[in-house]
């Protein structure tokens, strides 16, 4: 049996929820779109190293500053065709991330809209798009119980601004009126800034990142709206 590890990291860019993904350059796969990670290099590594050497050797991504968490085993025989291969996952979540470069044996690495992979228009190899459903449910899942959106904010921001974050990364469009009603009920998530900004209306309030980092109550999500597939 083989140990590997497998890393999705996301982030927002143009207000999209984007993955990092690999082309695969060599076989199985070859030309196939896929997570970055790889194999432990040594018996000595530890599965947490070899998740940072391998991001950072298929990718380029300075790794020095990214959390990365462990998101789950992914162990069904068959998964690979190389063999019997146990992979860890982990996840990372983080604004403002630079563009890859393609290193080792990945033929290109680029940030990806997520929704491309959510659904049956596009696959990833492996068993990669399993685990990218499981990491962005985790991401969407952290909206709701930390204050994670306003690291995805400028210093000052304006709850609309919160707002997109949300949207981007749950996937749904949200009411305005209730959102901020749950945003400003939420103790110790914004601080006012003291500041407006001017728009074509009423200035927008501006506020900062408030002091707690667990949500309490929670900003749970709404229910997702069914698809058109499930009501016929």
């Amino acid at each position: 049996m083989l140990i590997a590890v497998d890393l999705v990291i996301l982030t927002l860019r143009q207000s999209v929820l984007r993955v990092l993904l690999v082309e695969r350059g060599e076989e199985p796969y070859r030309g196939a779109l896929a997570l970055p990670g790889g194999f432990l290099a040594h018996a000595e590594e530890s599965i947490q190293a070899a998740a940072t050497r391998e991001l950072a050797e298929e990718t380029g991504l300075d790794v020095s500053g990214l959390h990365l968490e462990q998101l789950g085993v992914y162990d069904e025989p068959g998964r690979d065709p190389r063999g019997r291969v146990v992979s860890v996952a982990y996840l990372a979540i983080a604004p403002q991330l630079p563009d890859p470069v393609a290193g080792t044996d990945a033929a290109d690495a680029a940030w990806r809209p997520v929704d491309q992979f959510l659904d049956a228009r596009c696959d990833l190899a492996f068993d990669h798009k399993r685990i990218v459903t499981d990491g962005v449910e985790r991401a969407r899942s952290k909206l709701e119980h930390s204050a994670l959106a306003t690291a995805f904010c400028d210093a000052v921001f304006s709850i609309a601004d919160l707002q997109e974050v949300y949207e981007a990364v749950w996937g749904m469009p949200l009411d305005p009126r209730n959102f901020a009603r749950k945003v400003r009920t939420t103790e110790g998530f914004i601080a006012p800034a003291g500041q407006a900004r001017a728009t074509a209306g009423r200035p927008a309030r501006l506020f900062a990142a408030g002091p707690n980092k667990t949500l309490y109550p929670p900003m749970v999500r709404p229910p997702r709206p069914p698809t058109l597939k499930e009501l016929q």
